[in-house]
């Protein structure tokens, strides 16, 4: 009677063997067309992005991106009236995603409405334009650039550094006058920092240099001088370039010591990798164990077996 009890339990085990074995070989088929899905949607995304590169390499080779700004603010101005500010704010969201140099539609607000409303359009502007690119490079580029990255093992902790510390990092970051807006819109979104910290450390990071602008446009006297003296070196970019250089230096070290914390800290505590390797916003691949393979059952049977013998 024994023997019988405990031959039960290595049946089913068997039994149960065979019916995942079986399971396994008609999710083959379906398994290769996912992948093969993923595989295509990878491609068409590559190929979006350079298609992007490409126009945003033809516009500035091509088009005349100053004369065209110009243009736009004097039909803001002329045009508008009281929905200038608001077109405004909405003209940074193309500028932003194709990479153009928006430091002209910030003087201009400055000097078509003054510090009050040209600094509130343009900041809200910047902001949703940041946040425009960076769902942009999230979506198209993020799977290609991660891809790259993941062999690296040293981009897990950094990944991590970002998660737990973003919000600090990215207010640094916007706060270096020497790293380029719009480089950066496309290098943090394919980071794990959350979209959220995102944009509100985006938002109040911009806020000194674009004050800074905005107060530089009320001082112009001719919507002219917003695409011309500004691209020359007087005195007053000078003034910047040389209290830019100093912030930046400042800042530069601030950054390096939040990331190294951040990064001592997520190395020490090893415990929470396996909750952040489960995050889809983390673009870190785990390698998987070498025993889910082997059915739950057959250890239950064995831990059964041996409280039988006893």
């Amino acid at each position: 009677m024994g023997e019988g009890v405990n031959l039960r339990p290595r049946l089913c085990s068997k039994q149960a063997s065979r019916e995942v074995q079986d399971v396994e070989v008609e999710c083959r088929p379906w398994r290769k067309k996912v992948s093969m899905a993923f595989n295509r949607v990878s491609l068409f995304k590559i190929t979006l992005l350079l298609l992007l590169i490409a126009a945003i390499t033809t516009a500035f080779l091509t088009l005349p991106v100053e004369k065209i700004l110009k243009d736009f603010l004097t039909w803001v101005k002329d045009e508008l009236g009281p929905w200038g500010p608001l077109v405004l704010a909405v003209a940074y969201i193309p500028l932003t995603v194709l990479a153009v140099p928006a430091s002209i539609l910030t003087l201009g607000g400055g000097y078509l409405f003054g510090l009050p409303v040209g600094f509130i359009a343009d900041s809200i502007g910047a902001t949703i334009g940041a946040a425009a690119a960076f769902l942009l490079g999230r979506t198209i580029g993020r799977s290609f650039v991660t891809s790259k990255l993941k062999d690296y093992p040293q981009f897990r902790a950094v990944a991590i550094a970002i998660r737990r510390s973003g919000f600090k990092i990215v207010l640094l970051l916007r706060l270096v006058p020497l790293l380029p807006f719009n480089m950066l819109n496309y290098l943090l979104s394919v980071t794990p920092v959350p979209f959220v910290e995102y944009v509100l450390a985006s938002w109040l990071g911009m806020m000194p240099i674009t004050f800074a602008l905005v107060y530089v446009g009320t001082t112009l006297k001719d919507l002219s001088d917003v695409t011309h003296e500004w691209g020359e070196f007087s005195k007053t970019r000078w003034a910047f370039i040389v209290l830019g250089l100093l912030v930046s230096v400042i800042l530069i070290i601030c950054v390096t010591r939040v990331a190294k914390a951040a990064l001592e800290k997520a190395l020490a505590e090893n415990d929470d990798m396996e909750d952040l390797l489960e995050s889809p916003q983390l673009p870190v691949v785990a390698t998987p164990c070498g025993n889910l393979n082997q059915p739950l059952i057959i250890k239950i049977d064995a831990a059964q077996d041996s409280n039988h013998e006893n």
